[in-house]
């Protein structure tokens, strides 16, 4: 480096790479400056000029020198080095890989280019390349304990890991027998165990335990050990040993489930989907009553059996279950349980033991058989369990009646708040779920949780703007907006870009579900530092744990989400384009001077309103920009804080794609991914892309409402295109002709045939009925009379249950609201979706959409009556100045000035 300088010059090229590597960026400035007035042409220094100017944001400058330099200077190892160094800081990690690559050809054994090869080799998994690059490392350094344990782990991740453990066992020939010092035992005892893992998974089950109890005075975590040596035992059916193993695991930790679960293996009791004859549950029973003798304070002890046990011995389990927590008051007794509504009859067993537990209290102060009287707490955690199981049986005005009472009984408990606001969501009213869930918040303003909970059910009830003045209550001061999304609060903007796209605001919409991919992006860059720092500290079965997560990233339920929303909000964007400004001068030209003149004015308004908004959070910024050091920290302000300039894509189907392919490569076992694909496709007219999506829809679930619905349309929209004419289209044809004989619901089937098929399977269930009455409607027009009546025939049958507390209907809110668009916007029958209105009006009270007679948006209703009073109560406490708005400022004394004790 700098070898064609002059001594003088050569010192101050060193002193600008030190300088560079301990961020004294001006030093480093100075000192290039220094050499470039003698030599101008120096192409390293230029490029080490460039790279300082790149940490301190000066991007274009950065490049610009950088080049120059390159150009100057061909044959230098450095430069290529810089300008990868430059790519790489930019995330364009397979240009920096070239240039690094060019590097070596002029210096071929530079180590620390080599090391950040094999860095960025290790982030794109270009594995091959990885472990020739590691290999390059131990050939220069063999002494380095770090290479060894790199070539191991890039074979290991290459798919091969024999040779990874060759190399392990390589390294430890190289050790001393007194091996490791002891401010080394915990790192060699990590990659002992990660050669254990190595062993494992190469079958070699019997060398991998040998070699665990070989090396365990130099394993420290004994903890691990023994989880690791009992897994080997029960793998190689050594399962007496096991059973002794697990049984010393349980004395240290009897609240792990997994060692429940192993003991169940060891004594040959286990089932993967849970499923016992009557003996396996006689001797499960006897195996946890002893061990409840041995584990008197543990829960898991207790709480496993409910899954196994059945009919008179579960009630007599669940009871000894249920009363202690009822008496101690804990609050999530219900999640708890709630697993097990999903096993036949349990729920209503647990109906009427909780019934008879409340009936008891009630009477006479006491469980059941009991003589000691109970706290008067325990009968209001009785009706909030209560509420929680009505619920979710779909009782609503059954559980809102209970957590009333409960309210009645104890009104400063937060969680009664929490779970009518709960309730009443899923009862259809948003509006009152979100003043509830904010009544709990004012109860506590320093409880972070309740607060996110009233922001998410703002959010539902589309109050964005009130949620995100909640919302930053726990930011911190100053840019608060942004802080939302450098927290990677992702629930918020996935609830926030739903709440858009269901108000039309597709801009703001596609922002925030865009903002979430962001995240994902910056997720997987996040793990570039971990490649030399788990080497380092030897974390390496995490470390490999890491990489295998960050290959199935984006098949997370977020992303799932956010990719989903940006798919169905450029499919809209297609349906119905935003009008040119051309397009708006003609309609408003079309009116009259008064029409022109509200228009304008309401536009100046808005104007306005955006205006001053934008001035509010500047001043935000200014007040609170400041750091201690007295430097004002200075971030980039959004130019598009409405997304519209994302509305202004020419072809939103194809930006539809890229999140399309995603998802089919990471969430391929999900309905609605091709559901989409399906949409897409069909838009674009790629009808053998449509094919697989149909097919792929068939093959997870055949009997779907929407699987028949693609079906059906698919088929419809083929028979209705002209005849082929070119050889590709032909082809096409030829392929469809081929794949329809190969679907059981089409075959030697008209299509009509089929949807009448369709619905004779499935004619008691409403969304089946639906999707008949839909494709009949798109297959003869004429008969689009015959679909409406088809659905509004419909009935709502009971669901068979010992419920003591009155009958549950089948049908539920969702598949009712989807029903009534079904009706009004498809079927364009506008008086049958209002008679399906005032029929589900009734078998939804509280449903805002239907517009119950419960619900908030009746004058009647409660909610309705609520709001009434505390309008009233605040006009008596207003001083003339003005409100802030519902929201009380947290951990501020003005939030209490009401407060009467």
């Amino acid at each position: 480096m700098g070898a064609s300088l002059p001594p003088k010059e050569a010192n101050l090229f060193k002193l600008i790479v030190k300088s560079y590597e301990t961020k004294q960026y001006k030093k480093g400035l100075k000192a290039a400056d220094a050499i470039l007035k003698k030599f101008p042409d120096h192409g390293e220094t230029l490029s080490m000029k460039g790279l300082t100017l790149n940490c301190m944001d000066r991007k274009s400058e950065a490049y610009e020198l950088v080049r120059q330099g390159l150009k100057n200077d061909l044959k230098s190892h450095v430069c290529w080095h810089v300008f990868g160094l430059l790519y790489r800081s930019d995330r364009e990690y397979r240009e920096a890989i070239k240039c690094y690559r060019n590097a070596l050809k002029i210096d071929p054994d530079n180590i620390e280019i080599l090391r950040d090869l094999s860095l960025l080799q290790a982030q794109m998994r270009d594995l091959s390349g990885f472990v020739e690059t590691r290999q390059q490392l131990l050939t220069l350094k063999p002494n380095h304990r770090m290479n060894w344990i790199g070539f191991s782990v890039a074979h290991h991740l290459n798919s091969n890991a024999s040779k990874a453990v060759e190399i392990l066992e390589a390294y430890e020939g190289t050790l001393e027998d007194d091996y490791p010092p002891e401010n080394e035992r915990c790192e060699h005892g990590e990659m002992l165990l990660y050669k254990i893992s190595l062993l494992e998974e190469c079958g070699l089950l019997e060398s991998a335990l040998e070699e665990l109890r070989k090396k365990e005075s130099k394993i420290v975590d004994k903890l691990e050990y023994k989880e690791q040596e009992v897994s080997l035992l029960v793998k190689l059916g050594r399962l007496e040993e096991g059973e002794v193993l697990y049984q010393a695991l349980l004395s240290m930790n009897p609240d792990n489930y997994r060692y429940y679960e192993g003991l169940q293996k060891c004594v040959g009791l286990y089932s993967v989907n849970g499923q016992y004859s009557p003996d396996e549950i006689d001797r499960l029973d006897s195996l946890y009553k002893s061990l409840g003798q041995q584990y008197k304070w543990s829960s898991a002890v207790k709480r496993i059996p409910l899954d196994f046990l059945q009919g008179d011995k579960f009630r007599a389990a669940a009871d000894n279950y249920i009363r202690p927590l009822l008496t101690k008051g804990v609050p999530s007794l219900f999640s708890d349980l709630s697993s097990l509504y999903n096993h036949p009859g349990k729920a209503d067993i647990l109906e009427q033991l909780i019934l008879e537990l409340e009936h008891s209290i009630r009477t006479s102060g006491q469980y059941p058989g009991r003589v000691e009287k109970e706290p008067p707490s325990t009968l209001m955690w009785t009706l909030f369990l209560l509420a929680q199981h009505y619920d979710r049986r779909g009782q609503y005005e059954v559980a809102l009646s209970k957590i009333d009472e409960a309210i009645e009984h104890t009104p400063t408990v937060i969680d009664l708040y929490s779970v009518k606001s709960r309730i009443l969501k899923h009862a259809g009213d948003f509006a009152a779920a979100a003043a509830f869930a904010d009544e709990a918040r004012c109860m506590d303003l320093a409880d972070r949780y309740v607060n996110s909970e009233c922001v998410k059910r703002m959010l539902q009830a589309d109050q964005v703007a009130l949620a995100e003045k909640t919302a930053v209550l726990f930011t911190k001061d100053g840019d608060q907006h942004n802080n939302l999304h450098d927290m990677q609060c992702m629930w918020y903007e996935l609830a926030s870009g739903e709440s858009y796209f269901r108000q039309g605001d597709l801009g703001r919409a596609l922002k925030k579900f865009l903002a979430v991919e962001k995240h994902y992006a910056d997720i997987t860059e996040d793990q570039f530092d971990f490649h030399s720092y788990c080497l380092r500290k030897m974390t390496l079965r995490t470390y490999v744990e890491m990489l295998k997560f960050q290959d199935r990233l984006h098949s997370h339920v977020y992303f799932e989400k956010a990719a989903a929303g940006a798919i169905r909000c450029y499919i809209k964007l297609h349906d119905s384009p935003p009008k040119s400004t051309t397009e708006e001068d003609d309609e408003m030209s079309k009116l009259l001077p008064s029409q022109k003149k509200k228009m304008r004015q309401k536009q100046r308004k808005a104007e306005a309103r955006a205006k001053k908004e934008a001035e509010e959070k500047n001043e935000e910024l200014n007040a609170g920009g400041a750091s201690k050091s007295g430097k004002r920290h200075v971030k980039p302000v959004d130019p598009d804080p409405h997304g519209e300039k994302l509305l202004q894509v020419e072809d939103p189907l194809s930006e539809a794609t890229k999140y399309l392919k995603l998802l089919q490569k990471n969430s391929p076992d999900s309905l609605e991914t091709h559901l989409l694909a399906f949409e897409c496709y069909t838009r674009r007219n790629k009808i053998l892309l449509a094919l697989q999506a149909v097919k792929r829809l068939l093959r997870l679930d055949a009997e779907h409402p929407d699987s028949h619905r693609c079906l059906i349309k698919l088929f419809h929209k083929v028979g209705s295109m002209n005849a082929p004419v070119t050889d590709g289209e032909k082809l096409i044809w030829s392929v469809l002709e081929a794949e329809r004989s190969t679907i059981s619901q089409l075959h030697e089937k008209s299509l009509v045939e089929a949807n009448n098929a369709f619905l004779e399977n499935h004619k008691d269930s409403l969304m089946h009925r639906a999707a008949f009455a839909e494709i009949l409607s798109i297959l003869d027009l004429n008969r689009k009379s015959e679909a409406v009546k088809l659905v509004e025939e419909s009935t709502n049958n009971f669901v068979p249950s010992n419920g003591a507390l009155g009958p549950i209907r089948e049908w539920t809110l969702k598949d009712c609201i989807a029903v009534h668009k079904l009706l009004g916007t498809i079927l364009h029958d506008q008086d049958a979706a209002l008679r399906w209105k005032s029929r589900c009006a009734e078998y939804f009270p509280y449903s805002t959409h239907f517009e119950g007679s419960c619900s908030s948006v009746s004058p009647n209703s409660v909610y309705s009556q609520l709001s009434k009073n505390s309008e009233h109560e605040s006009s008596n406490h207003s001083t003339g100045s003005q409100n802030a708005g519902p929201i009380k400022s947290n951990g501020k004394l003005d939030a209490f000035k009401d407060l009467t004790i």
